[in-house]
């Protein structure tokens, strides 16, 4: 496999600028433990140059969120929420997606946010002064770190995070709990930082076009720190109500609002000749296809976002599946009829994720379905069918769907799947749920409804929709057709995590074995994390 993230450097022509370019740019190895090395500034400079040195850094920051995607998340996540499958048989079949771990895809996505993130960010900390003078940049700084590296915890679990840079020698790792407790603080510190600049400079900006996701509208950030809040809370809701509740009130309460339309969509530019990871791996590649669960919902209901989604079974797969919207079952063996699987239903890359469409990472329609299992929760007063309403409507409008009577639908259920090629992968619909709301339904009913809907409206982000499925269960997802993991991965449970890169075993083991007993289980994709409790929803 290529490495799809196309890294853009922005090169100053003082030595702190070699430092955070330089920081950036080191090899993967031992990333978790180096910071301090690299991070020394023998310079002093005045405010106004560390200011436009440390902003060059953001926009490669914020494409780092989704670097190494295809093997970060796409090759995982995205399989695993339902969403997509590959035609490829990938290492003989035996991959993620049969539950056979492969290392060096999985350690991509633990290892790319240390060096492209946390390392910029810390550097940004220890060698500028943009925190007393510019706290407004520092917000974003944060924001971005907290949202990747929930992308990581919530794939491991305990990970390096408050300690990562004070030692050059070992990386600790931190428990679950206080890695999300650590996030709403930097939340915190973010939000009362955006919130004095707005008030201090209304309409002002110190990033601009330095700035790939707002443009440094820092309105636009507030809402997005108050609605990733929000969603932090909410996958807390098995484990730690009482947190859960107090974080969604605030971040629901507070002045600076939350993401309400497409408009306020936070998404990546692809700035630099940086190629959408989607396009990429879908239309260049054609390493990815539509999984049969999300077939399996999209042409049950009749979802007018099918077309716009994904592309129909193309000529190469045959006569008698062109124009057909074939998925592919998880866990399917390709084996030797790739060539027939590879060009069943795939991404519309010619029209929805071309080359230089942003790449999303939080939408209006997300929050309008947390703020409904809010209200189905009773964390606050507003109508549970009003918010489900409002983010079907805001995913329809996002992208560009015609709604029609989808909303009043009270028949249309998931359909079976049919594998046309091996009858063995054929599976029943798990669901019954249907769209139209219902107030006479169960509590489980309702969240049913929701998560369903919602994980419609966030494709393609698989990580957070598969962050859902282990939270709540919700969507009812097939089962893999073939589970090469041994027994360490039910079949029925589905899988549960990724394990720890090998790599840090051998250059961090002590702090990996103590992980290993933070986390309560084997190192292996069966066990849990901390936040996904096996219990009841309600």
């Amino acid at each position: 496999m290529k490495r799809n993230y196309k890294y853009t450097q922005h090169i100053t022509g003082n030595k702190l600028g070699v430092v955070l370019v330089s920081v950036m740019a080191l090899a993967l190895t031992a990333c978790t433990k180096n910071f301090e090395k690299y991070n020394t500034n023998p310079n002093a400079l005045s405010s106004s140059q560390s200011t436009a040195i440390a902003s060059t850094a953001f926009g490669p920051m914020e494409q780092a969120i989704y670097s190494n995607y295809q093997r970060a998340q796409n090759l995982s996540a995205d399989g695993y929420s339902g969403y997509m499958q590959p035609g490829i048989a990938f290492s003989g079949d035996h991959n993620n997606l049969t539950y056979a771990m492969v290392d060096g895809w999985n350690s991509t996505g633990f290892n790319d946010q240390y060096l492209l993130v946390m390392s910029p960010v810390h550097s940004i900390a220890t060698t500028t002064s943009i925190k007393a003078t510019n706290p407004e940049m520092w917000a974003v700084a944060l924001l971005i770190q907290v949202e990747a590296m929930d992308r990581v915890t919530d794939r491991f679990g305990p990970i390096p995070y408050t300690k990562v840079a004070t030692s050059i020698t070992t990386a600790p790792y931190d428990d679950q709990q206080t890695v999300y407790q650590t996030f709403f603080k930097q939340i915190d510190t973010a939000v009362t930082n955006l919130k004095a600049y707005i008030a201090a400079n209304p309409g002002k900006t110190s990033l601009g076009a330095s700035d790939y996701i707002y443009a440094g509208n820092y309105t636009q950030w507030l809402k997005f720190a108050n609605s990733l809040r929000l969603r932090l809370a909410m996958r807390l809701v098995k484990v730690d109500a009482t947190t859960a509740q107090a974080q969604a009130v605030k971040a629901l309460t507070d002045s600076g609002g939350t993401l309400l339309t497409s408009a306020d969509d936070a998404a990546i530019a692809q700035t630099g000749g940086r190629e959408n990871d989607l396009h990429q791996i879908s239309g260049d590649w054609n390493n990815t296809n539509m999984s049969a669960a999300i077939a399996s919902y999209m042409i049950g209901y009749n979802d007018p976002r099918l077309a716009i989604y994904f592309q129909p079974a193309q000529t190469a797969a045959g006569s008698a599946y062109v124009g057909k919207y074939l998925g592919i079952r998880a866990g399917t063996l390709i084996g030797a009829s790739q060539s027939t699987y590879s060009n069943f239903a795939n991404l519309n890359t010619a029209q929805t994720f071309q080359f230089s469409t942003p790449q999303l990472i939080m939408t209006a329609a997300e929050v309008w379905f947390l703020k409904a299992e809010a209200a189905l929760r009773g964390w606050t007063t507003s109508s549970v069918q009003s918010n489900y309403e409002a983010g079907i409507s805001a995913s329809m409008n996002q992208w560009g769907a015609t709604i029609g009577s989808y909303l009043s639908d009270a028949t249309s259920t998931e359909a079976n799947f049919t594998d046309p090629l091996n009858s063995a992968n054929n599976a029943t619909a798990l669901s019954t749920i249907t769209i139209k709301w219902d107030n006479n339904a169960t509590q489980e009913q309702k969240l049913e409804r929701i998560i369903t809907q919602k994980w419609l409206a966030i494709f393609p982000d698989g990580q957070e929709a598969w962050a859902d499925y282990r939270r709540t269960g919700y969507p009812k997802l097939f089962t893999v057709a073939n589970n090469f993991s041994g027994g360490t991965i039910s079949t029925t449970v589905q899988v549960r995590r990724l394990p720890y890169p090998s790599t840090e075993y051998t250059t961090n083991a002590t702090a990996v074995n103590n992980a290993v007993k933070l986390l309560g289980g084997a190192d292996n994709g069966g066990t849990r994390l901390w936040w996904d409790v096996d219990k009841a929803n309600f």
